[in-house]
């Protein structure tokens, strides 16, 4: 330990010891940088003397709103020594637990704020960045044992990037949740191991690449810490390939080995190899020392404390200390003494604007959000869409209700065969296979049944919910217009589920591109991407033979929490507008590109895993010849009132070397992805905390800039986002529409343009769009 610790330690243990020699304790407040004690028969002298203390009472009283510099004892023996505001330590201070631990740093009414240095009496510390008495911010923690973790802290817990080096010489740096390793990272073992890839709740996940010492290496998916689906294993021997599926149960393993004819032949199995090497030691994934007990659940014990500030503090106001639980503060769950509520941390109530200074507040809402209404038209009896909506239901519950072998995930390339279809005729008084029904005949199409009910299975769909969700007693909800593209839109009662009617030319598109599809979906457990789970038609039998193609997708926007705002976003300006005012603009009014007043803030961890799969996601529609799809994006403002008023949260946070109340707030984006189960995995664009920052684009001859400057004006969010209309080909319609439009238009302006000049605009506007958080 330092020299500066030990002599504090010294001091400590004399003062204990003779304050234990004492029958009675003594006055626990001192004069400005003074130690002392005294007994009972002192403390009457002192008491005896009228002019000293009027002088003294006085003196604390004048005090009680200046900064000054204190020495404390504390009654169990805990000590303080640093500044003081309002009796509560305030600015830079040493804090010296009974236990041992210590804290040397900065303080904020209380609370641990700021830079500080937090030790245990194991030898542990911890060296960063506070919040509210919680690790929080770019800090370090040396373990007892020596494993050094550096990097990214939200709430006591690993939380974004960072590097942990372990004392047997193995290390990891990449991404962290809650803790865990979680995201993007590399292992390094003391021994020459290596795996580079994806991590889920502290194991191997999705694509990864293990490479042994001797040179050996796997590349390809993995699930609980073991290859699951498809993978390459590469003998460095003899220069050989195992290519196949692989499952730990060896049933599901199967594969070509292709050896090289130059080197010498060996005849391992690949699958015992690797799984036998994966379960040894030698592959061993070290995990940090616990911590013993966090700054957060420290209590700062005053004893009498209390009491002696409210006869010296004329507003009677209890101080802001952790309450003895050693979690949450003396407001917790409470009425606190001004009126306010406080939340469960301790901190302010989102929703309270008492504490919000006066020079945060606005004088009038920016935004006021107009009464929301149920989206589409209930598609009952007599409706002229009845008859085609209960030959969708009666279609969706014979394909999804027979009885079929469980799918598997890995699946044969004639499952995505074109032909893969199945017809099902439909009579009204039934058949062997069918029910028999109020409507009139009709035909039903599968189109590749197999791969979709393998869809649903990779987007964990329950069939019995599934087909509650379409086919039970409520009835669909058509949209009260059709798309720009004259498809119609039809809702599940529960908003679970879209459908969409589709253009023969869709569906070829849809299924030319299926494989790589699946592949990419099944490959990207956050992909933006619009989920499909089923693609049909109805082919109603009499002198039209009319045919009704569908695809059945799920809704981004189906959420507890009310869609305030909706925008259709793709990088482009001609015709990217709304013509409505700003009083015809309701909840479900889709906004586009010129309409946008906003960029969202995103936290760190979020947003690093956003930039990567949005590019993922826009290589892979480039690849397959897609343009013309948008990211759709709604915002549910969290400080709405009761008349649709909605009030900025906070300005910018700009550096000040002063605080004030609300640096003692936790931000609900930290609160609630904090909150999460920690073996939930992220969802990009669901139910996400963020901060929508508004913007102002600087005059009318600016009318086609596409983002403003932000203006310093932020609101507390739920965001949704994702991309859809993914089957729009680059093909000679939209190629002639291109010629067209560039004679009278600029180029770069219109949307129909080339793939790979689409998919860099559109990446280009999103990163402006979305940027990281401040915070």
């Amino acid at each position: 330990m330092s020299k500066e610790f030990n002599d504090i330690v010294k001091t400590w243990e004399a003062t204990v010891r003779k304050t234990t020699s004492k029958k009675k304790r003594g006055n626990i407040i001192f004069g400005p940088k003074s130690v002392a004690h005294a007994d009972d028969e002192d403390h009457h002298q002192r008491n005896d003397d009228n002019n000293d203390n009027d002088d003294d009472s006085d003196h604390i009283s004048s005090t009680s709103s200046e900064v000054c510099h204190v020495d404390m004892i504390l009654p169990n023996g805990d000590m303080y020594t640093g500044d003081r505001l309002d009796q509560l330590p305030h600015g830079y201070g040493k804090y010296l637990w009974t236990d041992g631990c210590m804290y040397v740093g900065e303080w904020c009414k209380g609370n641990i704020m700021g830079q500080g240095r937090f030790s245990w009496p194991n030898g542990a510390k911890y060296e960063g960045d506070f919040k509210c008495s919680f690790m929080d911010g770019e800090g370090t923690y040396v373990a007892s044992n020596g494993d050094t973790y550096k990097g990214s802290w939200v709430m006591d817990f690993r939380h974004g990037n960072g590097s942990e080096s372990y004392s047997n010489g193995d290390s990891y740096d990449g991404e962290w949740k809650k803790g865990l390793k979680h995201g993007y990272g590399k292992y390094h073992w003391k021994n020459g191991n290596f795996y580079d890839g994806q991590w889920k709740n502290g194991l191997f996940s999705k694509e990864g690449t293990m490479t042994f010492n001797n040179g050996d290496s796997y590349e390809g998916y993995w699930e609980d810490g073991f290859p699951k689906g498809n993978g390459t294993y590469r003998f460095a021997g003899d220069g050989g390939i195992y290519v196949g599926i692989w499952g730990k149960d060896p049933k599901e393993q199967s594969g070509t080995y292709h050896p090289n004819d130059d080197g010498p032949k060996i005849e391992l199995d690949p699958r015992e190899m690797l799984y036998e090497a994966l379960s040894s030691s030698k592959c061993e994934i070290r995990v940090c020392e616990e911590v013993s007990i966090y700054p957060s659940q420290k209590a700062l014990n005053l004893g009498g404390f209390e009491e002696e500030y409210k006869c010296n503090n004329n507003k009677g106001l209890r101080p802001r200390w952790m309450s003895m639980d050693a979690r949450f503060d003396n407001c917790s769950f409470e009425e606190c003494d001004d009126g306010g509520r406080k939340s469960e941390f301790g901190f302010d109530a989102l929703s309270d604007h008492s504490s919000v200074p006066s020079w945060r507040k606005s004088t009038s809402p920016l935004l006021r959000i107009n009464a929301t209404t149920r989206q589409g038209e209930t598609i009952s009896k007599g409706h002229k869409n009845y008859e085609l909506m209960l030959n969708l239901q009666l279609g969706i519950r014979h394909s999804v209700g027979k009885h079929a072998p469980s799918a598997s995930l890995d699946l044969k390339s004639s499952a995505f065969d074109p032909k893969e279809k199945v017809w099902t005729k439909f009579p009204p008084k039934g058949s062997k296979h069918t029910p028999p029904h109020s409507s009139c005949e009709f035909r039903w199409k599968d189109y590749c049944p197999v791969v979709f009910r393998a869809l649903r299975k990779l987007f964990k769909v329950d069939p019995a919910d599934y087909m509650i969700s379409i086919c039970g007693n409520d009835a669909l909800r058509e949209l009260s217009s059709p798309g720009k593209s004259g498809s119609f839109f039809y809702l599940t009662n529960d908003d679970r589920y879209m459908i969409k009617t589709m253009k023969k030319a869709e569906v070829k598109v849809f299924l030319r591109m299926l494989p790589a599809y699946y592949k990419h979906v099944r490959g990207f457990e956050n992909t933006l991407i619009t989920k499909f789970y089923g693609l049909h038609c109805v082919k109603l039998t009499g002198t039209g033979h009319k045919k009704v193609r569908f695809v059945i997708m799920g809704n981004l926007f189906c959420s507890d929490y009310a869609i305030h705002r909706r925008f259709d976003l793709k990088g482009s300006t001609f015709g990217r507008t709304t013509d409505k005012s700003e009083q015809e603009i309701d909840p479900t009014t889709i906004l586009k590109d010129l309409d946008l007043n906003f960029i969202f803030r995103l936290q760190k961890s979020y947003f690093q895993e956003f930039c990567r799969q949005v590019d993922k996601d826009c290589e892979f529609l480039e690849q397959e010849r897609i343009m013309d799809y948008s990211m759709l994006v709604g915002l549910h403002f969290r400080e709405t009132t009761s008349d649709g008023s909605v009030t900025p949260s906070s300005r910018a946070l700009t550096p000040t070397p002063h605080f004030d109340n609300d640096a003692l707030r936790l931000s609900s984006l930290h609160i609630d992805n904090l909150n999460e189960d920690p073996n939930r995995p992220i969802h990009l664009g669901i139910n996400m905390s963020a901060r929508a920052e508004t913007t102002t684009r600087r005059s009318s001859t600016d009318s086609l800039e596409l983002v403003g400057e932000p203006t310093g004006e932020f609101y507390e969010i739920v965001i949704f986002f994702g991309i859809i209309d993914i089957l729009q080909e680059y093909d000679i319609n939209k190629k002639l529409e291109h010629a067209y439009k560039s004679f009278q238009y600029d180029p770069t302006s219109i949307s129909a343009v080339d793939p790979n000049l689409y998919s860099k605009r559109f990446r280009d506007f999103i990163f402006r769009v979305f940027v990281e958080d401040i915070l």
